[in-house]
Protein backbone atom coordinates (compact mmCIF):
# COMPACT_ATOMS: atom_id res chain seq x y z
CA UNK A 1 0.00 0.00 0.00
CA UNK A 2 1.40 3.34 -1.19
CA UNK A 3 1.45 5.59 1.63
CA UNK A 4 3.33 8.84 3.39
CA UNK A 5 3.13 9.46 6.89
CA UNK A 6 3.89 12.99 8.38
CA UNK A 7 5.81 13.21 11.93
CA UNK A 8 7.47 15.48 13.78
CA UNK A 9 4.51 18.22 14.67
CA UNK A 10 3.59 20.23 18.01
CA UNK A 11 3.81 23.36 19.80
CA UNK A 12 7.06 25.88 19.64
CA UNK A 13 7.26 28.95 21.20
CA UNK A 14 8.57 31.39 18.69
CA UNK A 15 12.03 31.25 18.00
CA UNK A 16 12.04 27.17 17.99
CA UNK A 17 12.56 24.37 15.78
CA UNK A 18 11.02 21.29 14.64
CA UNK A 19 12.12 18.48 12.47
CA UNK A 20 9.44 17.32 10.44
CA UNK A 21 9.49 13.89 8.51
CA UNK A 22 7.89 12.18 5.48
CA UNK A 23 8.18 8.91 5.49
CA UNK A 24 7.09 6.76 2.72
CA UNK A 25 5.92 2.99 2.61
CA UNK A 26 4.92 0.64 -0.23
CA UNK A 27 7.30 2.59 -3.31
CA UNK A 28 10.82 4.51 -3.38
CA UNK A 29 10.66 7.84 -2.64
CA UNK A 30 14.01 8.32 -3.68
CA UNK A 31 12.75 8.43 -7.20
CA UNK A 32 9.96 11.22 -6.74
CA UNK A 33 10.61 14.98 -5.75
CA UNK A 34 8.77 15.62 -2.13
CA UNK A 35 7.36 18.90 -1.69
CA UNK A 36 6.17 20.08 1.39
CA UNK A 37 3.07 22.27 1.85
CA UNK A 38 1.30 24.39 4.61
CA UNK A 39 -2.45 25.19 5.11
CA UNK A 40 -4.55 27.10 8.10
CA UNK A 41 -8.08 27.05 7.62
CA UNK A 42 -10.27 29.17 5.79
CA UNK A 43 -7.16 29.25 3.40
CA UNK A 44 -5.27 27.69 0.30
CA UNK A 45 -2.88 25.50 0.75
CA UNK A 46 0.69 26.67 -0.01
CA UNK A 47 4.13 25.37 -0.76
CA UNK A 48 6.95 25.17 1.36
CA UNK A 49 10.00 23.61 -0.12
CA UNK A 50 10.44 20.72 -2.24
CA UNK A 51 13.08 18.40 -3.45
CA UNK A 52 14.21 16.33 -6.48
CA UNK A 53 14.52 12.71 -6.88
CA UNK A 54 18.22 11.70 -6.21
CA UNK A 55 19.06 11.79 -10.07
CA UNK A 56 18.95 15.64 -9.23
CA UNK A 57 18.66 16.37 -5.70
CA UNK A 58 18.54 19.94 -6.22
CA UNK A 59 16.31 22.24 -3.96
CA UNK A 60 12.98 24.82 -3.87
CA UNK A 61 12.33 26.97 -0.92
CA UNK A 62 8.75 29.72 -1.12
CA UNK A 63 10.34 33.21 0.21
CA UNK A 64 8.65 32.53 3.45
CA UNK A 65 10.72 29.33 4.10
CA UNK A 66 14.31 30.68 2.33
CA UNK A 67 17.05 30.96 5.24
CA UNK A 68 14.77 29.65 7.96
CA UNK A 69 13.54 25.77 6.70
CA UNK A 70 16.04 23.08 4.94
CA UNK A 71 14.48 20.23 3.18
CA UNK A 72 17.05 16.79 2.91
CA UNK A 73 15.83 13.38 2.21
CA UNK A 74 17.73 9.68 3.48
CA UNK A 75 17.62 7.71 0.94
CA UNK A 76 18.15 4.76 3.46
CA UNK A 77 15.05 5.28 5.59
CA UNK A 78 12.96 6.33 2.48
CA UNK A 79 11.99 9.44 4.06
CA UNK A 80 12.57 13.27 3.55
CA UNK A 81 12.79 15.66 6.11
CA UNK A 82 11.88 19.22 6.64
CA UNK A 83 14.26 21.52 9.06
CA UNK A 84 12.48 24.75 10.68
CA UNK A 85 14.30 27.38 12.46
CA UNK A 86 13.42 30.47 13.78
CA UNK A 87 9.86 29.63 13.48
CA UNK A 88 7.45 32.33 13.50
CA UNK A 89 3.76 32.21 14.67
CA UNK A 90 2.74 32.92 11.10
CA UNK A 91 4.36 29.68 10.52
CA UNK A 92 1.49 28.12 12.47
CA UNK A 93 -0.01 25.61 10.10
CA UNK A 94 -1.12 21.90 9.30
CA UNK A 95 2.23 20.23 6.97
CA UNK A 96 1.67 17.99 3.94
CA UNK A 97 4.39 16.58 2.19
CA UNK A 98 3.47 14.83 -1.22
CA UNK A 99 5.34 12.79 -3.66
CA UNK A 100 5.10 13.97 -7.36
CA UNK A 101 7.80 13.47 -10.86
CA UNK A 102 8.43 17.58 -10.36
CA UNK A 103 9.10 19.42 -8.13
CA UNK A 104 6.77 22.48 -7.75
CA UNK A 105 5.62 24.70 -4.98
CA UNK A 106 1.89 24.52 -6.36
CA UNK A 107 -0.20 21.58 -5.07
CA UNK A 108 -1.80 20.60 -7.76
CA UNK A 109 -0.33 17.58 -9.75
CA UNK A 110 1.24 15.82 -6.56
CA UNK A 111 0.07 12.26 -6.75
CA UNK A 112 0.77 11.06 -3.10
CA UNK A 113 -0.33 13.31 0.22
CA UNK A 114 0.62 12.48 3.66
CA UNK A 115 -2.35 13.26 6.21
CA UNK A 116 -0.74 16.28 7.28
CA UNK A 117 1.13 17.54 10.91
CA UNK A 118 -0.11 20.17 12.67
CA UNK A 119 2.27 22.78 13.76
CA UNK A 120 2.02 25.47 15.95
CA UNK A 121 3.96 28.12 17.19
CA UNK A 122 2.83 30.14 20.06
CA UNK A 123 4.22 31.36 23.40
Amino acid sequence: QVQLVESGGGLVQPGGSLRLSCEASGFSLAFYAVGWFRQVPGKEREGVSCITSVTDGSTHYADSAKGRFTISRDIAKNTVYLQMNSLEPEDTAVYYCAANYGCYLLPGGYEYWGQGTQVTVSS
